[in-house]
């Protein structure tokens, strides 16, 4: 059975906390609420809130306590996506296999269903924190850090430089800059927000940082892989859209066989930071390693 097999119950209860608590279909204005949905529920890995599950498990807490605030960070992803996807950023047709939001439902409602998704986030975390029993400084702390993984300074500055060096040749560092903050930040501050709920120590929370930091770096490079060699069906996506923008990506800047070989050195300081933890850090050990043979 494969990692993704065995963590499929904690994807299915991501999907189960976000269709109570987004806001119905039905409901006015019907055509945000519609797209949000549409977005946030379209099928999809669901990393993001499952790396924050993992990572409190791994200090004692319970899916079932952590997964209705962990949640809400699949909000934050969906909202980027959507936004990345507008014919004035990568200008994408499909995502996980379905016509884009803006697509569906036009420019302006996909910009807002975005826009929506990301306060709906916050507002998730709040509202079950609260019912959940965390303490407000707690919830605070995990607000900070997923705000500053969204912000100016992380997967924003991240998605600035991308769009501000397509055609144009950069080096190894800024091409580093542009996927720590696009991508990982975003993985490194879920780590961070699950083990930060359990109540990590500080050497905990700083082995997940680590962790969490070359966990993205391996899920980026993967994906340049993919949309060289992978298979549009399985991706969801059309593939070759990187090239065609002339993006910086890792094949591009260091080749595809060095790209490969720098996924497993990655691999094996990601798990290294997490065996002082084991066996409960194991399931996020195989989910990093699952990432370089990934196929969507």
């Amino acid at each position: 059975m494969s990692v993704m097999d065995r963590i499929a119950p904690l994807r299915e209860r991501v999907d189960r906390e976000l269709e109570a608590y987004l806001p119905p279909a039905g409901e006015r204005p019907t055509s945000v609420h519609k797209a949000m949905r549409y977005s946030a529920l379209a099928k999809g890995k669901r990393l993001r809130p499952v790396l924050a599950i993992l990572a409190a498990e791994v200090f004692g807490e319970t899916a079932d306590r952590i997964a209705p605030v962990a949640s809400a960070i699949e909000l934050i992803h969906a909202y980027s996506l959507i936004h990345d996807d507008l014919p004035c950023m990568d200008d994408d047709d499909f995502r996980r296999g379905v016509p884009t939001c803006h697509k569906a439902f036009g420019e302006a409602i996909a910009v807002l269903a975005g826009d929506a998704l990301l306060t709906c986030a916050f507002e998730m975390i709040i509202e079950n924190g609260a019912r959940l029993g965390f303490g407000p400084a707690v919830l605070l702390e995990v607000i900070g850090e997923l705000s500053r993984a969204a912000g100016s300074r992380g997967m924003i500055a991240g998605q600035v430089e991308d769009i501000e060096s397509e055609g144009r040749e950069i080096d190894g560092p800024s091409l580093e800059y542009i996927h720590s903050h696009k991508t990982g930040r975003l993985f490194t501050a879920s780590v961070r927000a699950g083990a930060l709920l359990a109540g990590a120590p500080p050497e905990g929370l700083e082995a997940l940082t680590v962790f969490g930091a070359a966990f993205g770096q391996v899920f980026q490079i993967t994906d340049d892989i993919l949309d060289v060699e992978g298979d549009p069906q399985e991706m969801g996506k059309t593939r070759g859209s990187d090239q065609r923008k002339e993006k910086a990506t890792y094949p591009r800047i260091f080749t595809m066989a060095r790209s490969k070989e720098l996924a497993a050195q990655l691999v094996e300081r990601a798990a290294e930071q997490l065996a002082p933890y084991q066996p409960r850090s194991q399931a996020l050990v195989e989910l990093v390693r699952y990432l370089p043979a990934r196929r969507s």
